[in-house]
């Protein structure tokens, strides 16, 4: 199909873009270009916003999308700027918001509003973006990590999970569940590169458990319904169950806290994500170096398991500024201890200076987020206490209080009066 005759079908009909337009979880993949994807430790990809401001604007159907549709470019010669400028050319027949490749994630239409790429009823539905054919092993890994944090932004954005036909489709699935069109990628790119570069196969089902992984990265809860793996491994970790029914909720900290690596930390294992998790593998202690044990490691992210599977874990990374994280199991870290106690009580907060505001106790177990300070409320302001803490390591006193319905952990030098 030639080029222009790509763009006029995958429009579906300008008329109908502009009149407003009508209308499962699967079992998670071992796809072995999802590990090597998973060994290569890609640094977060950056997405360039370069908004076209010609590109028409008209809203979903609900008012904002409801998934995100994978395309790719059934152009083997072009390039990610030739395409883009192609689009821009060809607007009228179609358009969508995001191009994809092996180096670059360019959005050059807003994805408040519809594009026009994948027929008339996936169009008031659905993000899309388009992968441009690459040609080499390493370029085709890259491109689909590009493609799948794209897609886990795009959910997490728009408040969405990532589930199979429902918030994450093919335009090939487009074709066959919603209509309206009649294209078929990226299946035939992705089968003939990953038969090509890995001697493997390469689906929806794989690209999916891809975004997961991505999508958990950035905080969001994964459902890992139907998983049948076998989540027990060799190491004497904890003993895992197999529940039809498995997610993760995550929690991050952002104030570079830290613990220590236990005596006995090896007898649970290093993975690149939580264990039994999509795309997650063991990576062993023995790869990271000699013996860890007291080591101090930033701990930025728990994730607590549940459905059957339950335990939590911690990502760390061994210095400061180390862009490498790993994640481990509650019981290889040793957090400082802290004794929490009842305690009720009313003082102010003190102005003196800028004092930090937390969700939970600065540096314990439970990780903890800036969430305010006391200059950004008035000089005088009254909290009430209803809970207290002591962290022996560096003596330190905690309480809880309560402010306009919201709660917060203040080191007690940051109030005045008595507890």
């Amino acid at each position: 199909m030639k080029k222009w005759q790509r763009w006029a079908v995958r429009g579906m009909a300008l008329t109908a873009g502009c009149l407003g337009l009508f209308w499962s979880s699967t079992t998670a993949s071992a796809n072995s270009i999802n590990t090597y994807i998973a060994n290569q430790q890609y640094a977060t990809p950056k997405i360039t916003t370069n908004i076209w401001p010609t590109f028409p604007q008209y809203g979903y159907r609900n008012g904002k999308p409801e998934g995100v549709v994978v395309h790719e470019t059934a152009n083997p010669n072009s390039t990610i700027y030739g395409e883009i400028n192609y689009m821009k050319n060809n607007y009228n027949s179609a358009f969508v918001h995001t191009f994809v490749d092996a180096s670059s994630i360019i959005n050059v239409a807003n994805t408040k509003y519809l594009c026009w790429g994948a027929g008339p009823i996936a169009n008031q539905r659905y993000v899309q973006f388009e992968q441009v054919e690459v040609h080499s092993k390493a370029a085709f890994a890259s491109e689909l990590n590009n493609a799948s944090y794209y897609t886990a932004y795009i959910l997490k954005k728009y408040g969405l999970t990532p589930k199979r036909y429902t918030t994450v489709l093919s335009h090939h699935d487009v074709s066959t569940n919603l209509g309206g069109t009649n294209h078929t990628d990226p299946d035939g790119y992705w089968s003939t590169n990953a038969k090509s570069y890995f001697g493997t196969t390469y689906n929806m089902t794989d690209f999916l458990a891809l975004v997961k992984t991505q999508y958990a990265a950035l905080g969001g809860s994964v459902d890992t319904t139907t998983d049948t793996t076998d989540t027990t491994d060799t190491s004497t970790d904890h003993t895992t169950t197999t529940p039809k029914k498995k997610t993760v909720t995550y929690n991050h900290g952002s104030n570079n806290e830290t613990a220590t690596l236990a005596q006995n930390y090896t007898n649970w294992s290093v993975y690149n994500h939580i264990k039994g998790t999509s795309g997650a593998y063991k990576i062993g202690w023995s790869r990271l170096y000699s013996d860890h044990r007291g080591t101090k490691v930033y701990v930025d992210s728990r994730g607590v398991k549940k459905g059957g599977w339950s335990g939590t874990w911690y990502r760390i990374r061994f210095s400061k500024n180390a862009t490498t994280k790993y994640w481990v199991y509650s019981k290889v870290l040793n957090f400082p201890k802290v004794t929490y106690s009842d305690a009720s009580g009313t003082v102010t907060l003190n102005n003196a200076k800028n004092y930090a505001m937390y969700n939970h106790v600065l540096n314990s177990n439970y990780l903890s987020k800036t969430t305010a300070h006391t200059q950004d409320f008035a000089s005088g302001t009254t909290v009430k206490i209803n809970k207290a803490g002591y962290k022996a390591s560096d003596k330190s006193s905690w309480y809880r209080v309560t402010l306009s319905g919201k709660s917060y952990w203040l080191k007690a030098n940051s109030v005045n009066g008595n507890a």
